[in-house]
């Protein structure tokens, strides 16, 4: 959820100068079903645009109507939305609408979490009640420092229910390789929300326009590639050259990311491991066990854009720890 914030505050600073209002909208808690769980944020600009959504598109409109109250006193307000009646969720949203208003120490402290890949967290005072009420409010903890969505507010102290929240780094995808298939990727990646680094050898001449999408443009050799690869981190290397995929599996071979991906067929993969256990034979089983290759899931995927997908698919599969299923096959909630 992290990317969707990134994108909310982004559209917020670059209205910041036609001093237009903003409404922030979090679903705070959840009693049933929904199409999104508690956490997911919509901000709303005074002329009614709305960036990112708390639902599948049918809940927006009220959202909006009720957000008029917020716009025209300040007051925040919580608003309850039972989709039992009108969507056939079998659930009751409770949303709350504040004043968007962050100061400049608040824009700073998010975008240096956000660079440095750190975690941050959000808290939301409210009652389940459809009231207003100027107590109810956000406020994000970057580290120690705890910082309001709303400037003018002052006195954080609240004796409510909250709603807290833990963010972690946006979910990151880096491209070892820089061919048609890697555009692919970059894109549906990105699309997906993921922040995305391509890594192409500078004798390709490749620039960050050749990437729809892409966050980071790496121009390196395997020899001195270097990246700070977390828990959010996903690899898949995809040179279209066995020795620069070897060379990059050895740079790799002490790194833990969530997962690591290899293009190509089973029999190329078995040689890369052999020449790898071959010249690095202390490498641990678990560097090993956690190569996905080929990378995939079977989805018959012929096209670059198909096996974007099924690339894709088997990263958040592994990432959730979720077994591919059809989901006419699952009992229960569909989601989460």
């Amino acid at each position: 959820m992290t990317h969707e914030l990134k994108n909310i505050i982004k559209h917020y600073e670059n209205r910041q100068s036609s001093g237009e209002q903003a409404i922030l909208a979090t679903v705070v808690a959840l009693d049933g079903s929904s199409y999104r769980r508690p956490g997911v944020r919509m901000l709303i600009f005074e002329n009614g645009d709305l960036i990112g959504a708390v639902s599948g598109g049918c809940v927006e409109k009220e959202v909006l109507r009720q957000a008029q109250s917020v716009f025209a006193n300040g007051t925040s307000r919580v608003m309850v939305y039972d989709g039992r009646y009108r969507l056939g969720c079998e659930g009751i949203l409770y949303i709350l609408l504040e004043v968007f208003n962050p100061d400049k120490v608040f824009l700073s402290h998010f975008w240096d979490s956000v660079q440095n890949r750190l975690p941050f967290r959000i808290t939301s005072y409210f009652e389940k009640n459809q009231v207003d009420n100027q107590d109810y409010f956000s406020c994000f903890h970057f580290g120690e420092t705890a910082l309001p969505i709303n400037q003018k507010l002052i006195n954080l102290e609240r004796e409510h229910l909250y709603f807290e929240q833990e963010m972690v780094p946006c979910f990151q995808l880096v491209i070892i390789g820089a061919e048609h298939d890697a555009v692919q990727l970059c894109q549906y990646a990105a699309l997906t929300g993921w922040e995305v680094t391509v890594v192409a050898n500078p004798r390709e001449e490749k620039t960050a326009k050749d990437f729809p999408g892409i966050h980071k443009l790496i121009n390196v050799e395997a020899e001195a590639f270097e990246l700070a690869l977390d828990e959010q981190t996903a690899v898949v290397v995809m040179t279209h050259s066995f020795v620069k995929d070897l060379q990059f599996l050895m740079a790799l071979k002490d790194e833990k990311p969530a997962y690591v991906g290899l293009l190509g067929p089973y029999r190329r993969r078995e040689k890369l491991f052999d020449e790898l256990l071959e010249r690095h034979p202390d490498i641990s089983e678990e560097f090993i066990d956690q190569v996905h290759g080929p990378a995939g899931i079977d989805i018959g995927a012929e096209t670059p854009q198909e096996i974007a997908l099924s690339v894709l698919s088997e990263i958040l599969s592994v990432v959730n720890q979720k077994e591919p299923l059809p989901l006419r096959h699952k009992m229960g909630s569909i989601h989460g």
